[in-house]
């Protein structure tokens, strides 16, 4: 059996359209708060938006077990993150990575740089999850392994924001470099997470073709976390701040979990 071309075409708008809402709602709390990071908290409930309208389109045209499980996992992902994001966001000033982008842009370059831009990302992104849903054949050996790939995924960026948040409650770690639990194999646990979970969404839509052809997807999130706008903002940071920093990261790989290297004087014992 092969995907509804025409059912999907409409779904593609109609998720745009959904993903405008949410930005467009966070766009306007954002300018009324003088505060634009209330849109990291928007981010995953855009994607929740997404999966959900193409849930209810989808019926009839996709298989229903696959469409529950993607609307699932997908759903469970993003309100996770966005909660994660405002409890955590709550009160603080604004970010220093809009702060440095925004500096004397008017309200239209900002509409376009930080909500017009997440609310594509999160369309874009988001295509597999699209397609998946109106895939109308049975789950297969592929879906169980997109499933495991996402709670893999879920488990890295759920435990690794955990633990940074206890590490950064405890007073005396001020200044320090949080380097145990999952942190001690990647200095990103959450980052490489985000990335597993939308691989293993991607899987789930690869029983069609169109859903292989969605691979762009889970690459540009990919790259985003590991090369744009994640790791390097944050490591910049990070290295200007804490002294400690540039130890860790000639122990610690970068985004993929591995043992850490040891260091010069453990070589030498």
């Amino acid at each position: 059996m092969t995907v509804d071309w025409g059912a999907l075409g409409i779904n593609l708008a109609v998720s745009a359209a959904a993903a405008a809402a949410v930005l467009g709602a966070t766009a306007a709390i954002g300018f009324a708060k003088r505060r634009h990071r209330v849109v990291d908290g928007a981010w995953g409930l855009g994607f929740a938006a997404v999966a959900a309208v193409t849930f209810a389109a989808s019926a009839g045209d996709g298989d229903p077990v696959r469409r529950w499980i993607v609307l699932a996992l997908t759903a469970a992902w993003g309100a996770r993150l966005s909660v994660h994001l405002i409890v955590r966001n709550w009160g603080e000033p604004e970010d220093r990575r809009y702060e440095r982008m925004l500096e004397g842009a008017g309200p239209a370059v900002v509409l376009a740089k930080v909500y017009l831009l997440q609310g594509l990302l999160v369309w874009f992104v988001s295509l597999p999850v699209q397609v998946a849903q109106y895939d109308p054949d049975p789950v297969g050996a592929l879906a169980f392994l997109g499933a495991a790939v996402w709670a893999v995924g879920m488990a890295f960026e759920t435990v690794g924001d955990a633990q940074l948040a206890a590490f950064r409650r405890d007073r005396v770690n001020e200044g320090r470099v949080l380097d145990s639990g999952l942190w001690r194999y990647t200095r990103h646990p959450n980052y490489f997470g985000d990335a597993c979970v939308w691989w293993g969404l991607y899987l789930l839509a690869c029983g069609t073709w169109p859903g292989v052809a969605m691979v762009l997807s889970p690459l540009v999130m990919t790259w985003f976390l590991a090369s744009k706008t994640g790791k390097p903002l944050l490591e910049e940071h990070l290295s200007r701040t804490r002294p400690a920093y540039a130890g860790y990261v000639r122990r610690t790989s970068g985004f993929i979990p591995l043992p850490p290297k040891s260091s010069p004087s453990q070589r030498s014992r």
